[in-house]
């Protein structure tokens, strides 16, 4: 007989580093595939860069039906590669890749990302436009102190802009908008140089894709505030360094600080729009693949700018690649300065979202702490699973309920749905994918191959994850089936040699025979039984002496 009890807390541990480590982080752009190899320090807790690297892969031109092509999918598989080859001559420990926009987007994106995942051994995260945003905001922190004054950040990558507004605390507005230099100019530009019709044309469209998340991001700030804008990414660089060359007759190192007014880039973009792109690529400081999408990237910027109410911009080279790497740092227990708020950005956003959803916390608290208690109850016994499961099962927990929001009537797939669909930051597609899951199967059928969502999910791990780790959710709602916390403490006891898995529960009020709870963990234990191959057993005691289950499984739980 093995008798399991819970622990008392329910805190998430977190790795402490005391040796340096390099990194690698690698972003697959809709134009372009980046890596940045850094040397962490710890004790500080500061990186420095070693080593940058850039192809020009073009993901975003994709397939007139949305595929990314076979030949793109080659070239940037053998980027990658090559990008492995020189991170482990530099002794990279860890490579971290994400991938946005353009992988997102395409029917065939996920198809890719395994095939990259099969022949390099390279796990990339598939990460959400404000997933995107939030680590471009990191980047930039890392290398630009803001003094606790408002500032605009203005990402503008191939297939996507991103808006962020950021005081050098938490983000005030997150923003993505499916405007970019390689996507305007795809679908958009057919004239060389550009026409007056089509230039018209873009201008007009990417002020009317950009008014509303410039209005969402302007009316965060107050009104004795005075925005300040940085801008990131290769369209914007380029620009500077091709005003620099005019200007000064050399480029400054480092670009960041150096500043653009509206004006210099009207005039510029004024000239470019007149060139070819073979002239364009002539121009110092110009790449071939640049000028071909340079004056969408441009029109972009001006019209940002302007809806800002901005005449300048600062340049800033630090954006997605480095956000990578510092959210990988606050992962990992290893900032607690002025970014400490972020390392638990996971948690605040899943409280958000069920605040939005009107969720009921009191609830919610009490079935993510039974859910965390058989969770740590049965690891190693019935399970295996780890820190970063136990977290997903939190976040299903805390969220289960959130589709009644929607409507009684099957609210878990409207559960499954909200989360799915609602951007929670901190977390890649795949983990969204997985938090909505548990959430969607805590009641009514257990998770199916016949069930999209189900039979969607990217390997048969997570397929069982979602499984095992949605049964034990089960169990946790019908532990607090009146909503009123009828039960204080569970412990857990596993008799092998029987296949009996026993809860042994104490109610809060004395008195109180739980008869619901009891009746709905016998109608819910089907699920658990077969998954775990056990019978459940549930007895309810007057009185035990055990470790108390903690009342809430709050936000704080985890700083």
């Amino acid at each position: 007989m093995v008798n399991l009890v819970s622990a008392s807390s329910i805190s998430l541990p977190t790795v402490v580093m005391q040796q340096e480590k390099i990194l690698a982080a690698i972003d697959l752009g809709t134009n372009s595939l980046h890596m940045v190899v850094v040397r962490i320090k710890p004790e500080l807790p500061t990186f420095s860069i070693i080593a940058r690297e850039k192809d020009t892969v073009r993901l975003g031109d994709r397939t007139t039906d949305g595929n990314l092509k076979p030949e793109v999918i080659e070239r940037a598989i053998a980027t990658l590669g090559r990008f492995q080859e020189i991170a482990r001559s530099l002794n990279a420990d860890t490579i971290v890749a994400v991938a946005t926009s353009a992988v997102r987007e395409s029917p065939n994106g996920k198809e890719f990302l395994q095939q990259v995942k099969n022949e390099l051994d390279l796990n990339v995260d598939l990460i959400s436009g404000q997933e995107e945003a939030r680590r471009i905001y990191l980047g930039v922190l890392s290398a630009m102190e803001l003094n606790s004054h408002p500032h605009g950040i203005i990402d503008i990558g191939g297939g996507s802009t991103e808006l962020i507004l950021g005081d050098s605390h938490e983000p005030r507005s997150l923003s993505s908008t499916k405007v970019g230099a390689v996507r305007l100019s795809s679908e958009f530009v057919t004239t060389d140089p550009i026409s007056n019709a089509e230039f018209q044309f873009l201008q007009a469209y990417v002020r009317g894709m950009l008014e509303r998340p410039v209005e969402e991001l302007l009316a965060k700030l107050q009104p004795d505030e005075k925005l300040r804008l940085l801008g990131t990414s290769g369209t914007i660089e380029t620009l500077a360094v091709i005003h620099a060359r005019e200007k000064l007759g050399m480029v400054p190192s480092p670009l960041t600080g150096y500043q653009l007014s509206l004006k210099d880039l009207r005039e510029i973009l004024n000239h470019l729009r007149k060139l070819s792109y073979a002239e364009r690529a002539a121009i110092p400081g110009m790449s071939d693949r640049r000028s071909e999408i340079i004056v969408a990237g441009l029109i972009i910027l001006q019209e940002a700018m302007m809806l800002l109410g901005a005449d300048s911009i600062t340049i800033c080279e630090r954006a997605l690649r480095e956000g990578v790497i510092v959210d990988w740092m606050l992962t990992h227990g290893l900032i607690e300065d002025r970014l400490r708020y972020q390392g638990s950005v996971r948690q605040r956003s899943v409280i958000r979202t069920a605040q939005k959803y009107q969720v009921k916390l009191e609830y919610s608290d009490r079935v993510a702490a039974f859910a965390l208690s058989l969770f740590d109850q049965t690891q190693g016994v019935l399970h295996n699973w780890g820190t970063e499961e136990r977290e997903l099962l939190w976040a299903g927990a805390i969220l289960h309920n959130c589709g009644h929001f929607v409507s009684h009537s099957s609210h878990h797939k409207h559960s499954y749905y909200l989360i799915r669909n609602g951007e929670l930051l901190g977390y890649t597609e795949t983990e969204l994918e997985l938090i909505a899951n548990i959430a969607r199967y805590h009641r009514r059928s257990a998770p199916k191959k016949k069930h999209d969502n189900y039979r969607n999910l990217p390997t048969k791990q997570h397929r069982q994850t979602v499984s095992q780790l949605s049964a034990l959710l089960r169990i946790a709602v019908a532990l607090d089936r009146r909503q009123i916390g009828a039960i204080a403490q569970v412990r857990c006891e596993y008799r092998p040699e029987a296949q009996e898995f026993h809860l042994w529960l104490t109610p809060s009020q004395p008195g109180d025979d739980c008869a619901l709870e009891l009746w709905s963990l016998d109608y819910k234990k089907d699920v658990f039984e077969a998954e775990y191959n056990v019978k459940l057993i549930a007895t309810l005691k007057a009185s035990e002496s055990q470790i108390e289950l903690p009342q809430h499984a709050s936000l704080n739980s985890f700083d």
